[in-house]
């Protein structure tokens, strides 16, 4: 009976020693492997980033990474700023080096057909005459800044016609041309059209219930405001603004 216990004993004691030295083997040849090799820093991904997703909202699942030279991809990302203004064109995995091909503007993305929806935002569309979205200039994966007219009641009772850009630098998802129709004012002759555009816009919560707001009871306006527009400056405007 001792004589199988002390066999078991030194069985375990073995396969323990077996084991830490081929672990410290693996070490030793990784490290010889690496020895002398040229080392560079890498982007990898590190958390899932869906399609449509902005470099400037990616950069928290993003880390950098020191590999060797022909570990590294060729057509990698070497500085993160190589990506302002961009967008991920497919969904990016965890593990992945982070490349150039696979980030470009949200024009190029709106010219593919499919602007995703950004994580985190709800989409809502909204009807604007033509003159209210730059003239119909203003096209899927763009970037605008929404500006709402209203009336406000001043303290005296007295209404104020008041102006203000209330957000900057949305995506659009989708824009698409459409004709809406209202009755003439003399009510007998035929319907004049109307020249519409069904605007659909990416917006976080507190956001899109603004743009309800102003849609319900003033009008919105967009504007044409790319990633390198000055956002400064912005005010609320009322009469006395205006002429002072």
């Amino acid at each position: 009976m001792k004589t199988r216990l002390v066999g078991a004993i030194v069985a375990i004691v073995l396969a323990v020693a077996g084991t830490l030295v081929l672990t410290s083997y693996v070490r030793g040849a990784d490290a010889r492997a690496f020895a002398g090799a040229e080392l560079v820093t890498v982007y990898v991904v590190s958390a899932p980033i869906s399609a449509g997703t902005t470099a400037a909202d990616a950069e928290s699942m993003i880390v950098a990474k020191r590999v060797p030279a022909v570990a590294a991809a060729t057509d990698r990302v070497t500085q993160l700023q190589e990506l302002e203004g961009k967008v991920a064109e497919v969904a990016l995995i965890p593990g992945e080096q982070l490349l150039k091909a696979r980030w470009v503007s949200p024009g190029d993305l709106a010219a593919s057909g499919d602007v995703p929806l950004p994580d985190g935002m709800q989409a809502i569309t909204i009807a604007l005459p033509v003159e209210h979205v730059v003239g119909g200039a203003v096209k899927a994966g763009d970037t605008v800044g929404i500006v709402i007219s209203a009336t406000a009641r001043a303290e005296d009772g007295t209404d104020i016609p008041i102006t203000k850009q209330i957000h900057h630098k949305v995506l659009v998802l989708a824009i698409l041309p459409g004709t809406s129709t209202q009755p003439s004012s003399s009510g007998d002759s035929p319907a004049e059209p109307v020249d519409t555009l069904m605007v659909t816009l990416a917006l976080a919560t507190p956001a899109l219930e603004k743009l309800v707001w102003g849609q319900e009871f003033g009008s919105v306006w967009l504007t044409s405001e790319p990633a390198a527009a000055d956002e400064s400056g912005s005010s609320r405007v009322d009469i006395g603004k205006v002429f002072e």
